[in-house]
């Protein structure tokens, strides 16, 4: 889905039950407006490497755990 666009993958997230992961604003703006599903999780660390983006959801993944037990969560940003 590199190509699709913003709602293409939005829809087919809702559609499967899937988490969108993300660095930019507009599937947080998004959320704001639509809310789930599908959930959404921000990365807010700015331009850096995929490692650094991995080592942040390892350092996370309690948070993330917490975030899909609720049932009414909808967006989680990390930084």
């Amino acid at each position: 889905m590199a190509r699709s666009k913003d709602t293409e993958v939005w829809n087919y997230a809702a559609e499967h039950g899937y988490t969108i992961v993300f660095k930019d604003a507009d599937f947080h703006q998004r959320s704001l407006l639509h809310g789930a599903p599908p959930r959404v999780i921000w990365i807010r660390q700015g331009n850096c490497s995929v490692l650094d983006t991995a080592k942040l959801l390892r350092e996370r993944f309690i948070a993330i755990e917490r975030f899909h037990v609720k049932r009414d969560a909808a967006f989680l940003a990390l930084s």
